[in-house]
């Protein structure tokens, strides 16, 4: 009975070694596939994060209002002021059209002097968080 019971143990242990022998752990290999279009779109976004940096910077404030009015000063302000860049940001209830991008109160003070001539209730800001 003794000796039964050790065979039994024997072939058991045989075949779950030849058992694991043959089976294979996951490899690592992976291929990802993503859309041309993904890869586009993260770098346009990073672009615009680059553009809306407002909170470390100076800027000016052209206007606030309604959406389409918002738009219509900032394009009014880039025909006029080709080489400064300007955007609209959303705070509820109004939009604001900010431009500029000031790394000094120097240099925005300078810019709002000028800006002023044609858009006289700017106002010089510097964004919080």
């Amino acid at each position: 009975m003794r000796n039964l019971a050790f065979q039994r143990l024997i072939k058991i242990t045989i075949i779950t070694s030849f058992i694991s022998i043959s089976i294979h752990a996951q490899e690592g290999k992976t291929t990802l596939n993503q859309n041309e279009k993904f890869t586009e779109l993260l770098e346009e976004k990073a672009k615009i994060n680059a553009n809306l940096s407002i909170n470390d910077s100076y800027k000016i404030q052209i206007f606030y209002g309604n959406s389409s009015d918002a738009k219509n000063q900032l394009n009014a302000f880039k025909r006029d002021f080709k080489d400064i860049e300007g955007t609209i940001v959303y705070t509820n209830p109004t939009y604001k059209v900010y431009v500029g991008n000031y790394k000094s109160r120097l240099h925005a003070e300078k810019a709002l002097l000028e800006i002023k001539k044609k858009y006289p209730t700017s106002l010089l800001i510097k964004p919080g968080k």
